[in-house]
């Protein structure tokens, strides 16, 4: 499998996350229809700042996102701006949140980076440039 390579005006990156945020409290209150809805929504605005999504799958009580993003535009920001406007659009369509809910999200989330091979043999590969 080829590895697919962006370019922005100053790099040149392949960088994917795992994302997990939950509600607050870890409350079961992402379900059917709240749940389809939080999909579209992340999606939409994922793409709306010109980062990569790749998937998406909502459980009653976490999120778990996989997307790509440029390293100058930070999965900080992205994670930011998703969480702030899917709380801001869902509780405005599905009022009882705001009645379960002081606010949507918890502050904290989990990201993770993907890839092939392991810090060690990365490491290795760093160690052995000298030698070329």
């Amino acid at each position: 499998m080829d590895t697919i390579l962006k370019s922005n005006a100053n790099i040149v990156f392949n960088c994917h996350y795992h994302v997990v945020f939950c509600p607050k409290y870890r409350r079961k209150v992402l379900v059917s229809p709240i749940d389809e809805r939080l999909k579209v929504l992340i999606q939409e605005n994922v793409e709306k700042w010109h980062q990569e999504f790749v998937q998406v799958e909502v459980m009653p009580d976490h999120v778990h996102l996989l997307v790509g993003c440029d390293p100058q535009f930070g999965i900080h920001r992205l994670v930011k701006f998703v969480k702030g406007a899917t709380a801001h659009q869902l509780r405005q369509e599905f009022p009882e949140l705001k009645k379960k809910l002081p606010s949507l999200w918890t502050n904290s989330y989990y990201v993770g980076t993907t890839g092939g091979v392991t810090i060690e043999t990365v490491k290795r590969y760093v160690e052995n440039q000298k030698g070329k």
